[in-house]
């Protein structure tokens, strides 16, 4: 049997890397659906009692957990998840309070359990995350069982032993195709075809040409058609490259290809499965051991993920658009769904709202100058050290890198600490400066002038907190660039500046892009600093208004603490706070990395 090859391997990768994140994952849903409404009992019933398919192909103890997975959900929604997924979906987070009655016969108030949207809120998106897990081991139990399709003899007939021994059984014969409107009707066993083009290209049979698109409807998994290609090694061995029964579902319509028909053949059924049996056990847990041995590494990981970060991510969001606060705290109160109220009143001018929007911008921006401030300092003077500490030169560099590295031993909150002791009205600083009564320097506690003096000792105090770790970090990158270009740029007569312009600089911020993006978002974020020096203050309610409880040093993220954490806490307030930080973060990591040259460029500098 001649089977002629071709070099368009690397072109079907590349229209497969050209497919879209949507194309792809349409494509994979349309070719699940087509299993199982196309698939065999087994797949069906699996649809509904999960593990069945594997026990009808003898894989009784994955069958087994796949349907004790399935008793255990529906004992779980039953008994108590299905309850407050009932209250999240109905927009009824509780309508009965506890009560206190009086009881004659014991002569003691007999208290009465009543709801608590807190707990309603909680487990019931835990009941929302148990759903999805158990969504996505449903599918892979259907994938299974559409798997074990391709791969069982459901016709009865003896599976081949080898690819090679496949091929074999189809009766040459002489065969001879006629193309309709929608689809193409193969006579006899087989027949060579030259697909061309990509999905949207056409089909090219006996010299005749037709829209590969026009013929999609006609060719499905278990219909009449199946289109495989193989490739010979030098040492004669066939293998296949691909199989699909949606000619035009991939991005590789180049290869030279047989087209099998099922009619007349007796081993049609078997090409439309793969040739084979199903794996045992055993067999998956070694898998699972050798090959897949990622997978049960992760499963901790995945379930950490989805405890701690996944869960109260989801639950603070939908806290954003509830009233939860001092007045509606359980259980004593209930809380309930107020849409996007929460969000009008951050962004309002007056009309009780203590002027919301005029604070919030105020905070965002201080936030914004912190982070530049803070980021940039500690990376140009962290590198100009480095720079000064590497030149030839200078003598013991050792004991000026050790310096530095025991400044980072010191715990950083310690070092806080210790620098707002010091910079208190009445700390050693000011006794230094012989500063005493009124001529104190209230250096983080002056509210005049938007508290210009506490927002520079910050950025002072950070300075000295975070420069020694980009020192550390600069000087094993400087010592990577290569001194040709230092002597190149020495003999085009370019000076200090100019060399570390275009050399220095351009390399340290290629190579450091993902660094000063996650500096950058960090600060944002940056709790420490701020509340363990000033706590956020001073007050200022001048400008920031005592109803919105903000200080003139306040980040978004401390603003955020303080609102849940103060006298009356605004729990919902805190959270609509906590989604605009995610939200600032996200687009500002993603934005900025996507559009640095280490991203684009990254072979440049390898």
């Amino acid at each position: 049997m001649d089977i002629t090859t071709n070099e368009t391997r690397p072109q079907a990768a590349a229209g497969r890397a050209r497919e879209g994140l949507i194309v792809r994952a349409g494509r994979k849903v349309k070719e699940f659906f087509l299993g199982i409404a196309h698939g065999s009992l087994a797949t069906k019933l699996s649809c509904l009692f999960m593990g069945s398919g594997q026990m009808m192909r003898g894989q009784y103890i994955k069958g087994a957990l796949y349907l004790l997975i399935e008793v255990l959900f529906v004992l779980y929604m039953v008994f108590f998840g299905g309850r407050y997924l009932g209250f999240l979906f109905s927009g009824d987070l509780g309508t009965r309070l506890g009560t206190e009655t009086w009881d004659e016969v014991t002569q003691s108030f007999v208290y009465t359990q009543g709801d608590n949207s807190f707990l309603i809120l909680l487990y019931g998106v835990v009941s929302i995350i148990v759903l999805c897990l158990f969504i996505t081991v449903w599918c892979m139990n259907v994938s299974g069982n559409i798997r074990n399709d391709k791969i069982c003899n459901i016709a009865g007939i003896a599976p081949p032993q080898s690819y090679t021994d496949a091929l074999g059984r189809i009766v040459p014969g002489v065969a001879s195709a006629s193309l309709s409107e929608n689809s193409i009707c193969v006579q006899g066993g087989r027949i060579k075809l030259t697909l061309a083009g990509d999905v949207g290209g056409v089909l090219e049979i006996g010299g005749e040409r037709h829209a590969v698109e026009e013929i999609e409807a006609g060719v499905t998994r278990f219909g009449a058609l199946l289109v495989t290609a193989v490739e010979t090694t030098e040492e004669g061995t066939m293998y296949e490259l691909y199989r699909d029964e949606n000619v035009f579902s991939r991005e590789y319509l180049q290869y030279p290809v047989y087209l099998y028909t099922k009619d007349g053949a007796l081993a049609a059924a078997a090409f439309l499965r793969e040739c084979g049996r199903v794996s045992t056990f055993r067999e998956d847990c070694k898998q699972y051991v050798n090959k897949k041995f990622y997978v049960p590494l992760l499963v901790v990981p995945l379930i950490g993920l989805l405890v701690f970060t996944v869960m109260p991510l989801i639950f603070m969001i939908l806290i954003a658009f509830t009233n939860y606060d001092y007045e509606h705290t359980p259980p004593g109160a209930l809380f309930d769904w107020v849409g996007f109220a929460n969000f009008a009143k951050i962004f309002s001018i007056g009309g009780g709202g203590s002027n919301f929007l005029l604070v919030f911008l105020r905070v965002l921006a201080w936030t914004f100058i912190w982070a530049i401030f803070a980021t940039f300092t500690n990376y140009f003077f962290g590198m100009i050290l480095a720079l000064m500490i590497n030149k030839k030169g200078i003598k013991l560099k050792m004991l000026w890198r050790t310096m530095f590295v025991i400044a980072i031993a010191v715990p950083q909150f310690v070092t806080l600490l210790l620098m707002q002791k010091i910079l208190d009205a009445d700390g050693i600083l000011n006794v230094i400066l012989g500063l005493t009564g009124d001529n104190k320097i209230l250096w983080l506690g002056d509210s005049s002038n938007w508290a210009i003096i506490p927002r520079v000792t910050i950025i002072v105090v950070n300075m000295w907190i975070g420069i020694p770790y980009t020192i550390l970090m600069c000087s094993g990158i400087l010592m990577n660039i290569p001194p040709e270009m230092y002597e190149a740029a020495r003999l085009d007569g370019a000076n200090p500046f100019q060399i570390f312009r275009n050399i220095v600089l351009p390399y340290m911020l290629h190579v450091t892009a993902p660094y000063l993006i996650t500096q950058f978002v960090g600060n944002i974020n940056n709790f420490n600093v701020i509340w363990l020096l000033s706590g956020g203050g001073p007050v200022d309610n001048i400008n920031y208004g005592g109803g919105s409880k903000a200080q003139a040093t306040d980040l978004l993220v401390t603003w955020l603490y303080r609102l849940t954490t103060d006298v009356n806490p605004q729990y919902n307030l805190a959270s609509v706070i906590g989604i605009i930080i995610f939200v600032i973060s996200a687009a500002l990591s993603l934005i900025t990395f996507n559009r640095s040259k280490a991203n684009k460029n990254e072979e440049d500098y390898q």
